[in-house]
């Protein structure tokens, strides 16, 4: 997108759609197929894809500002060399952070976190919407697609908590056991109800994300094809 000549209210039509077209029209995972790995290996619970959501957000919209305030002052050739340094400078600083107040949930995301550096999400609005854009149009480009990311992240991490171990797990509150406690055979466990493994591995991941893009296509069908 060409950089705007014309200023504009904050909030116009054009730029609502900066967030709310990457939530389905342009889903970055469900779309664009891109951070597809992240949907995959940390959705086994829903505070590990809560987090990463919001990790991947803040470096995305931080990264977008930055590249978009230095976009005229960046040489042509090294472009792709300052938008890694600048990512993987705001991803340190994420991982410290998640280490210094939610330690626990860090662990879980294991290399997940430094991984974001090579997130094909966020080097593609980098390169394809920061260097032709006003800061701006940059932040609600990075909320927009970061809310995208982590719908879909959210999503897949509920059905697999809750079929897959019985239970919710939000930051910040107890884990809430959904269909009562399988240690004491309580609710649904008592009537003989199991949690299906399956869906604490990876490919269920696929089949959700699948049924995903099923339903928003079924609802969409402007989609189809795409």
């Amino acid at each position: 997108m060409s950089e705007e000549k014309k200023s504009e209210p904050l909030f116009s039509k054009k730029n609502i759609q900066l967030i709310k077209n990457p939530l389905n029209q342009i889903n970055p995972v469900t779309i664009q197929v891109l951070g597809i790995c992240s949907a995959l290996a940390v959705t086994v619970q829903m505070d590990n894809a809560i987090v990463m959501s919001i990790a991947v957000m803040a470096v995305l919209v931080i990264g977008n500002v930055l590249v978009s305030l230095m976009r005229n002052i960046i040489p042509g050739r090294i472009r792709i060399i300052v938008q890694l340094v600048i990512v993987a400078f705001l991803v340190i600083c994420v991982d410290q952070i998640l280490k210094a107040y939610v330690y626990d949930v860090s662990k879980s995301l294991s290399v997940f976190v430094g991984l974001i550096i090579t997130n094909c999400i966020i080097m593609g609005r980098l390169e394809a919407f920061a260097l032709g854009n006003k800061p701006w149009a940059s932040i609600l480009d990075g909320v927009g697609n970061g809310f995208g990311y982590g719908l879909v992240l959210v999503v897949v991490a509920f059905f697999k908590e809750v079929f897959g171990s019985g239970t919710l797990t939000i930051p910040g509150f107890e884990k809430f056991e959904i269909f009562g406690n399988a240690t004491d055979l309580t609710g649904l466990y008592a009537m003989d109800y199991m949690n299906n493994g399956l869906m604490l591995l990876p490919p269920s991941s696929l089949f959700i994300v699948g049924i995903y893009i099923w339903v928003q296509k079924a609802r969409n069908p402007e989609l189809i094809g795409e």
